[in-house]
Formats: structure tokens, sequence, C-alpha cells
């Protein structure tokens, strides 16, 4: 479990646990014989990813940012990508319930981030945390919804339509204030409307940017994800993101590391970002 004091917060991760992905896909337009180096496929291309849910306790608030895949997918997608479906898992191990959390953000709403954002009970879709507010912007639901031929397979309604007609979830227009120390930041490139995390307290930062910098083999700005709608952008806002968030010392947590769920960075001897290891609390 891994877990750390940010001032008055105690942030903890926990995890859908991993799946798996094609790495030409995750890697884009750099060539394999150099992102191998970084991460080994196996005999179908593809690679590790970690599903890393973060969570926050204010002392007031629990605070959930990211849901996982969740348990929704078919018996064909299971499959392809093996997740593991063990967020619920993970809450026990960390001692919560879901009827405990306050406040579930989404940074996007590809399948793979907010998943657990309900469950099926007879067939129909529920909310997972019952008595939270959930969050994320509008023009990434709206986005979802025009269903594009080059990414609808991204997109599974049940995961948050039922909760927007409820009014369960509350649709954002740019950058805002979540609760006390918990605010959100547009970095457009993945898709045009992603939102980071951003968690103060006690003076220190901490970030989930979720797949601006998906995970520390990626923090070189030009190593992006064939996925990103609009990779110069997401080249851009990654500049954007390091030109605060290194001289500022900000804790990065990443989405679909499964090595490295957390590091600040620095500038390495090649003049691009590194992570350093966090010591674990």
């Amino acid at each position: 479990m891994h877990r750390i004091t940010l001032g008055d917060f105690e942030l903890t991760i926990l995890s859908d646990g991993n799946y798996r992905m094609d790495g030409g896909a995750m890697f884009g337009i750099i060539p394999k014989i150099m992102w191998e180096k970084r991460i080994q496929p196996d005999e179908r291309n593809t690679i590790p990813l970690a599903l890393n849910s973060l969570l926050v306790r204010t002392g007031k608030q629990n605070i959930l940012i990211e849901t996982g895949i969740g348990s929704k997918l078919s018996e064909k997608s299971q499959s392809i990508y093996q997740n593991q479906a063990r967020l619920l898992k993970s809450f026990e191990e960390a001692g919560v319930s879901p009827d405990e959390i306050d406040v579930v953000i989404n940074t996007h709403l590809h399948f793979d981030h907010c998943g657990w954002n309900t469950y099926y009970k007879d067939g129909k879709p529920v909310p997972t945390f019952p008595r939270a507010r959930y969050y994320v912007q509008e023009g990434e639901w709206r986005h979802a919804r025009e269903q594009h031929e080059r990414d609808r397979v991204s997109y599974m309604t049940d995961n948050y339509d039922p909760l927007v007609a409820s009014g369960q979830m509350q649709l954002l227009k740019g950058d805002a204030e979540i609760a006390p120390g918990i605010a959100v930041k547009v970095y457009p490139g993945h898709t045009r409307d992603l939102q980071a995390v951003m968690v103060r307290s006690g003076g220190r930062v901490a970030c989930y940017p979720s797949d601006l910098v998906s995970d520390a083999k990626h923090l070189d700005p030009v190593w992006t994800l064939g996925y990103d709608l609009y990779p110069l952008d997401s080249i851009a806002n990654k500049h954007r993101f390091y030109d605060v968030a290194i001289p500022e010392q900000w804790l990065v947590v990443f989405t679909h590391d499964h090595e490295t769920p957390w590091a600040y960075l620095e500038i390495g001897d090649k003049g691009r970002p590194v992570a350093k290891p966090v010591g674990e609390m």
C-alpha cells in the first residue's frame, strides 16, 4: 500500500490492478527499437499498465480520483485487456468503504479511467459510490456522446450517462475548485477536455495529470500516446506542466505506471524530465 502525507492530507494509491495495451499504440510515433528499451512487450506486442486511483483524505472529505476499468467489460474485451477489476479489494486493503467516498473525479471518460463509477446490479448500472458527487468536464462528456469513429471504442456510456441523468455527476466548464485544497485544471491533448487534479495542503502540491503524463516512461515531452487526439497540444501542455511542476516540486501521481505510482520530477543529464523516487511513509 503506497501512502504518504501531504500537509494535512493523507494520500493513498488504490489499484484496479494491471491490464495490457498494445505497446505501439502506447508510444505512438516512437519507434519500437527505442521504446522497448524502457519496457519489454510480450509476444502479442502488449505491455503491462497499472490502473492507479488516488484516494485523498482531507480530514473532512474522502476524495477519489479515477476509478479504473471496473467490472463491466464483455468477455471478449476482458480477454484482450486482461484486466483484474480489483479496485474494491484495494478499498478493503486501505480500510475504506465505497460508502465513505464524498467526491469522485474523472480526468476524462475513457473506459480505463471511469469503469468503477458504476457496476451492474440486476443488469442495470448503479453508482458504486452512492454518496459521492462525481465530476468531469462537460466537453469531455459531450465528445463521448458524439461517438466518433476515431475513438468511440474508448467510451462506455454506462460508466457516466446514468450519473449525468440522475444529477449525481456534475459537468464542469474549465478549471474549477472542487473542495478546499482540491481543484481541476484542463490540459488538452489526449482529449480536448482532459483535466488534471491538483491537491494542495500545507504549502505542498500533488498533481494527478492522468494521460497527459501517463507514466514515468512518457516523461519526454515528445513521447506522446498514439491515442492522443491532439498530439501537438500534448507536447505543448507537457512543457506547460513541467514549467511549474518541476521548480515547485510537485508530487506527480502516474495513472498507468505499474512500477512507479508517483514521483518528484527533475531535469536529467540530457535536459529531459526524469522521475525522482519517493520514500514511502
